[in-house]
């Protein structure tokens, strides 16, 4: 049995670019805040204790230079793929050494910020940053062009490209 299709009106599939890339400015928006707050005393500063993490300070600054840049970098959805790539093991390095020793699960040790943002992030890196990105004007690259498979299912079956 097909699949219910929606009315023209509510076409997802043209809707996915613009979508991924608000996902993405929220999500790099909110990643730069927690840099900007560990290195700024910003927003309750480190850890909500409105201080900040002295500088060079391994690993706490690095993490949160990377969360600053990265996110900054994501949000624009300028070198979205590498800057997302970064993220996502800075944030998998937060999870496995700093949370998993406290329990097994994000819930129970605390790492549920860094477990999600890792994924998020690394899902970033294979489907790009979506419309409304720098990328796309520095790479004259479109979201469409990023999508191979949405071009694929455009073209009728036996006809050529």
């Amino acid at each position: 049995m097909a699949s219910p299709t929606l009315p023209s009106a509510l076409n997802t599939e043209r809707a996915k670019p613009y979508i991924l890339g608000l996902f993405r400015i929220v999500t790099g928006f909110l990643f730069a805040c927690h840099g900007a707050a560990s290195l700024f005393g910003w927003f309750g500063g480190a850890a909500g204790t409105g201080g900040t993490i002295e500088t060079g300070a391994w690993p706490n600054w690095y993490a949160a230079a990377i969360q600053l840049v990265g996110g900054l970098l994501i949000m624009a959805g300028l070198f979205t793929r590498s800057a997302a790539f970064l993220s996502s093991g800075s944030m998998a390095y937060a999870y496995f050494d700093v949370h998993q020793s406290g329990a097994l699960l994000p819930l129970q040790n605390g790492g549920e910020n860094a477990a999600m943002f890792s994924w998020v992030f690394l899902l970033l890196v294979f489907t790009g940053p979506g419309a409304l990105a720098l990328d796309q004007l520095l790479g004259g690259r479109t979201a469409t062009a990023a999508a191979p498979e949405a071009t694929a299912a455009a073209t009728p079956a036996g006809t050529a490209r």
